[in-house]
């Protein structure tokens, strides 16, 4: 184990989801718990951890629960990007307001909010020490925005992918549910997919195999988490 002050890492992506950022109610914005998880964000962004943070959208739409309904799933899907812009944007206030300088780079060009997403700008920001948030998934529909998280990991070189949730890890069955759920300290790659744990989808799994980067998969709601994986502690599950 390192040093409470020493990262172990140079450069990580952070997954939230919308989720996430909705609080307990899970849609909307709870900003007391994006200030909460913002200030986690600062701590590490000052041992020099280089962030690369990618939002989802689900506190605002989720667009395959509306597929085959009134919205068809391309048009939801791009309904959900918008979410993550929005998302990405409130972040980024937080953010500066605690004093940490933060881009925002879109997946879709809408150059009045956000930088469009080009690699090597990005790579650069982090260099510069600035966090830098990923807007607008992948930019295209179908794939999901923990795709996009495996796609920015490789893209920006990252060490690791950590997701943020709100369990303590991976699990046998869904923890919510089943009292007797067991969590995994570590899994392989192929042992999650085999098991079909819903922790990510088949393609960010299988560009994370593919490039090896691995996943942590934490609770983030409880505080203290972010910064004590990033300086080492075994906290999660290791997906590897």
């Amino acid at each position: 184990m390192s040093s409470p002050n020493k990262p172990i890492y140079k450069r990580v992506i952070l997954k939230l989801s919308g989720e996430i950022i909705g609080g307990e109610k899970g849609f909307g914005f709870d900003f007391k718990e994006i200030r909460r998880i913002c200030e986690e964000i600062k701590e590490a962004h000052e041992l020099g951890v280089q962030m690369g943070i990618v939002m989802g959208g689900g506190n605002i739409f989720r667009g395959a629960e509306h597929e085959g309904n009134e919205i068809d799933r391309v048009t939801g899907d791009y309904i959900g990007m918008l979410g993550t812009v929005i998302n990405s944007l409130a972040l980024q206030n937080v953010l500066e307001n605690l004093g940490v300088q933060t881009r925002v780079l879109s997946a879709i060009e809408m150059k009045a909010l956000a930088e469009p997403f080009i690699r090597r700008r990005a790579i650069r920001h982090m260099e510069k020490g600035r966090v830098v948030i990923f807007a607008g998934g992948t930019g295209s529909p179908y794939f999901s925005t923990d795709t996009a998280s495996s796609l920015r990991a490789v893209e920006v070189n990252a060490e690791v992918i950590l997701k943020g949730t709100k369990v303590n890890g991976v699990f046998d069955a869904d923890p919510f549910k089943v009292k007797t759920a067991k969590m995994f300290p570590s899994i392989t790659y192929m042992e999650a997919l085999q098991r079909n744990l819903k922790i990510m989808d088949a393609t960010a799994f299988s560009m994370c195999m593919d490039n090896k980067i691995p996943i942590i998969v934490f609770n983030i709601t409880v505080k203290g988490n972010l910064l004590k994986i990033i300086c080492g502690e075994k906290i999660g599950t290791l997906i590897k």
